[in-house]
């Protein structure tokens, strides 16, 4: 990456005027080089500031996505209502885009999730329905008591982040576009881990559209979940082995988000919780960047995939949010040494574990 382009990089694309309340201030966040990680692989490491969002992640510009399309539909009206099954960030977006709209908004979410994303959700206004983490197979799954509860309300609508491929468009329009132009349309490789799958799907179609299929989509998948074993295996296989503390990715089955661009991805990458609980405090300690788990993530990931394809490549990833929704687990003595990942943390940065 050129001088020029290393600093288009680090600036925030600003509009000349003040933009249109919450919704017009998602989206343009930062790209970010990461300098020690660059300089380790001899490539171009790049992280899209997703943090930066107002709601403070990558699924606000979800969260705008489906509810711009239901409205352009004509299926929600003033004064309706949102339902929606989340793991907690699109949670987050849609109570604030709710709240900048004026529509009631409901969130049913596995029991597993932080307590800092259901207060924060509460705190935004939404009403929030716990309810236990079981299959996507299983009928009690939060997805469908969020469809079921839906249903049975007049102007109300279920956002189905998962199979509601508004949410890869949102990310074709705006994320996709943004990273090409801020590379100055030098992509090798883009990687990140999926939810929903919208991201990935959306961002990796206009790369892949922008490059002339010479950017590879990759997929980077946490423990737990079925998509390293199916890509891997052309389709064949779907195996789970082991959990991760991850939350909000990692998957059971092939989204139709996901689905949009399954077939294109050049492979997939697997990383253990060991590998991204290190790169958590790696970025903060050379970094000064303050990342959750899946964040952590992805770096790791890009950081494989820069050493697959070799030095001089541009590898894009996805900083998806802040620690501060997790900092009460991923930096806590006690939650650490629970989960058994305190000896993943490199003995000059357990400094930062500072919660008991």
């Amino acid at each position: 990456m050129s001088s020029a382009l290393r600093a288009k990089a680090f600036r925030r694309a600003f509009t000349s005027r003040a933009v249109d309340g919450f919704v017009g201030a998602v989206g343009n966040t930062p790209l970010i080089r990461l300098k020690k990680l660059s300089e380790l692989t001899g490539c171009n490491i790049v992280g899209k500031a997703e943090f930066q969002n107002p709601g403070g992640s990558v699924k606000d510009r979800a969260a705008l996505g489906v509810i711009r399309d239901a409205e352009e539909r004509g299926l929600l009206k003033a004064g309706g209502t949102v339902v929606e099954g989340t793991a907690g960030n699109t949670g987050i977006g849609l109570a604030h885009v709710c709240r900048a709209r004026g529509y009631r908004c409901v969130i049913f979410m596995p029991d597993s999730q932080s307590q800092e994303k259901i207060d924060l959700l509460r705190m935004l206004g939404a009403e929030v329905y716990p309810v236990p983490a079981v299959a996507y197979e299983n009928p009690k799954n939060y997805n469908h008591q969020a469809r079921e509860f839906a249903a049975l309300l007049p102007n109300a609508i279920w956002t189905d982040q998962f199979d509601n491929t508004a949410n890869a468009r949102a990310h074709y329009e705006t994320t996709g576009p943004e990273i090409w132009e801020q590379t100055g349309g030098n992509v090798d490789g883009f990687i990140c881990a999926t939810g929903t799958g919208g991201t990935l799907a959306g961002a990796g179609k206009l790369l892949l559209e922008k490059s002339d299929g010479k950017t590879q989509i990759w997929l980077a998948d946490p423990p737990g979940s079925v998509l390293y074993s199916y890509i891997t295996s052309g389709g064949q296989l779907t195996e789970r082995s082991g959990s991760s503390i991850t939350e909000g990715i990692g998957q059971g089955r092939i989204t139709n988000n996901l689905g949009t661009i399954v077939k294109q991805l050049s492979g997939a990458l697997q990383i253990p919780d060991t590998k991204s609980m290190a790169m958590i405090y790696d970025l903060l300690d050379t970094e000064g960047l303050y990342l959750g788990a899946s964040s952590a993530l992805n770096v790791v990931a890009a950081v494989e995939l820069a050493q697959q394809l070799g030095p001089g490549k541009t590898i894009a990833t996805i900083l998806c949010d802040g620690a501060y929704r997790y900092q009460s687990r991923l930096f806590s003595k006690t939650w650490l040494q629970a989960k058994e990942l305190e000896g993943a943390i490199p003995e000059h940065l357990k400094k930062y574990a500072v919660l008991d």
